[in-house]
């Protein structure tokens, strides 16, 4: 067969072998088309959501089990809120922090202890409280001062003690087994305002 001889205007007459190689090329060329403008993107989008599809199970399978605890975590959640409501309960407005500085100083003596610096120093804010330390220094026996610390911790309000220092006196005509304490005493207020704590 001769390529010279092939008309275009005369497909039809050409010889079997020749139009089947002009098919298979149309062919070749439709598909190599296909796959360049359809195929090859759609097979791009298949990766990507097989990728996509692999996040998402790995995130199925963190969050799988929070999922089944999710009524558990409801719940420890209604109690957490229960307890910092009353945690909040604890902490004085503005109106209450008076009568505490008066428990703080009764607590004191109630356990037989002497007074020798009582000083309220100036609030410091924090996020949604204030603290208010005191500054003490009382005189007594240790385990009056034990009484002390124990009566700070059962007071309905919240109380921390902090920089404790114990020492002997030297008091000339003084008893036997006197010390002295000097500790500073934090208290807290809420800073939503009266009636909110």
């Amino acid at each position: 067969m001769d390529l010279n001889a092939l008309d275009v205007n005369t497909i039809g007459d050409w010889p079997m072998a020749a139009k089947a190689v002009l098919i298979a090329m149309g062919c070749g060329l439709v598909g190599v088309g296909w796959y360049q403008f359809v195929t090859s993107d759609q097979l791009e989008r298949l990766s990507g959501a097989r990728q996509q599809e692999l996040e998402l199970k790995q995130r199925l399978e963190r969050k799988q089990p929070k999922a089944a605890n999710l009524e558990a975590y409801r719940q420890q959640l209604a109690e957490m809120e229960v307890s910092f409501g009353n945690l909040l309960r604890q902490l004085p407005d503005e109106t209450e922090v008076a009568s505490l500085l008066v428990d703080v100083s009764r607590t004191g003596r109630a356990a037989g202890l002497e007074f020798e610096l009582f000083q309220p120093s100036a609030e410091a804010t924090q996020d949604f409280y204030a603290e208010r330390p005191i500054r003490v220094r009382v005189s007594g026996r240790y385990h009056e001062f034990a009484t002390f610390i124990s009566g700070l911790a059962s007071l309905p309000r919240i109380v921390t003690v902090h920089n404790i220092q114990i020492e002997h006196t030297k008091r000339p005509g003084g008893a036997m087994g006197v010390m002295s304490l000097s500790a500073t005493v934090q208290t807290y207020r809420y800073l939503g305002g009266p009636g909110a704590g």
